[in-house]
């Protein structure tokens, strides 16, 4: 059985390359900040929002590839008030989410979701709580001069697996969930189906 990763992210092709998954990765194809603003004006929680973006990507990629099993996954992070960040649109706008996440626990969901002929046949959402530290506005600013514009695409204005991890005090849950991908769930969901040996 073929799998194929709805996806361009660097991180998520590591991780399942990483993991000796054979894979092949095609860009999904999905505006993701309109299909975003509409499934925020639903009223969807955090958890319903990253599992309907990650199906959204699946479904597209498995239209056009019906004999293979196809993976979208996507990641939201969540203030501890509700509010949900979206990727930094400039260096200021990052700076501003940094701030805001300053000294705070916030939550990052991931969402994987696989299809198949058109279907979604498995899903997982997965959660990590984040304690960032009390960050200075200096420290901000070199961090950024590191990170920027190579975050631009991170929900939350890091990278853990690089300078990112300078950010928190605390990280409970999976270094996966936090990379964009909760892989051990799907690993054990490809070797059910036969693309990874039990």
């Amino acid at each position: 059985m073929r799998l194929i990763l709805a996806s361009q992210s660097a991180s998520r092709r590591a991780m399942l390359s990483a993991a000796m998954v054979p894979f092949e990765a095609v860009a999904a194809g999905v505006d993701e900040e309109s299909a975003k603003a509409a499934l925020r004006a639903e009223g969807l929680p955090a958890r319903d929002l990253a599992d309907a973006l990650a199906e959204l990507k699946a479904l597209r990629v498995s239209q056009r590839n019906p004999q293979a099993l196809v993976l979208g996954s996507d990641s939201i992070v969540e203030l501890d008030d509700g509010t949900m960040l979206d990727k930094p649109v400039s260096r200021e706008n990052a700076a501003e989410h940094l701030r805001r996440l300053s000294g705070k626990r916030h939550d990052l969901v991931s969402a994987a979701v696989i299809a198949e002929g058109g279907r979604p046949v498995w899903r997982v959402v997965d959660r990590a709580k984040m304690h960032v530290r009390t960050l200075s506005d200096a420290f901000i600013e070199r961090y950024l001069d590191a990170e920027w514009p190579a975050i631009s695409g991170c929900v939350g204005c890091y990278r853990i697996e690089g300078p990112g991890a300078q950010l928190f005090s605390r990280i409970e849950g999976s270094q996966f969930t936090v990379l964009g991908l909760p892989l051990l769930q799907v690993l054990d969901y490809l070797r059910v189906r036969g693309v990874m040996t039990a």
